[in-house]
């Protein structure tokens, strides 16, 4: 009888314990500190037109889980029709950003442009100022923010033009699907000393996860020189560009 006692109470311990470990929930994973994108598309036509393009970008993000983070974007892309060279543009972002609230931040950034049929040999443009979250949810993420810096502007057969410089963005990351993404950028930035010598620069694109890691992406990317060094130069260029994206 007394052992039957001791086996009850033994095996109600066990169920308890069973109970305790099966009842917990697993632990959240560690948060990320590195978030790296890297993307590569390459695109070719023959018969009547023979046309080859590719491009390649990154978007690597650190964020230690403090108030600091730093991000860096770019893109190359390159084009040729029936052999003639006919896009050629180099462009990256460098940025540190340092929280103050939940959602007000200031910031400084580096840009940098090299576009041969803008004929920008290169444009350097240091800026730092205060951005926003008006949105930032799980499925809707908006940033504003401006600031004011210096740009340095290289054209062929012209000096370097220098001078202070206003700065806008803005990105809109909304997530439409579990594996679609919309991201919507908008870059500005006006020459102090000519306002009308302007660069804009508007970005959409849509991301389709194929894998945990891999997606397919198709991006319209629309760039404007308000104010290009020849009158010869048309002022906008429009570039559709389609990738294969593989995010760590």
């Amino acid at each position: 009888m007394r052992g039957g006692i001791i086996t009850s109470h033994v095996a109600l311990a066990l169920l308890c314990v069973a109970g305790t470990v099966f009842g917990q929930a697993a632990p959240p994973p560690p948060p990320k500190i590195w978030t790296v994108t890297a993307s590569a598309g390459l695109a070719m036509t023959s018969g009547n037109s023979d046309t080859v393009s590719t491009n390649a970008a990154y978007d690597i993000t650190y964020d230690p889980q403090r108030r600091n983070i730093v991000k860096s974007d770019g893109l190359f892309l390159r084009a040729r029709t029936e052999g003639d060279l006919t896009a050629n543009r180099l462009g990256f972002n460098v940025r540190d950003q340092y929280r103050l609230t939940p959602r007000l931040y200031v910031f400084g950034q580096n840009q940098y442009l090299k576009d041969q049929f803008k004929e920008i040999d290169y444009l350097v443009a240091p800026t730092g100022g205060l951005g926003y979250k008006l949105f930032d949810t799980a499925a809707t993420k908006l940033d504003v923010d401006g600031g004011v810096g210096v740009v340095w502007e290289k054209n062929p057969g012209f000096d370097v033009d220098s001078s202070g410089a206003i700065a806008t963005g803005e990105k809109l990351v909304q997530t439409i699907t579990s594996n679609t993404t919309l991201t919507q950028t908008f870059m500005g930035l006006w020459k102090m000393e000519d306002f009308e010598d302007s660069l804009f620069t508007l970005g959409i694109s849509l991301a389709v996860a194929m894998s945990t890691h891999t997606q397919v992406k198709i991006e319209v990317l629309d760039t404007y020189k308000n104010k290009p060094p020849l009158p010869t130069i048309q002022k906008n260029d429009v570039a559709l560009l389609m990738a294969i994206v593989y995010k760590m």
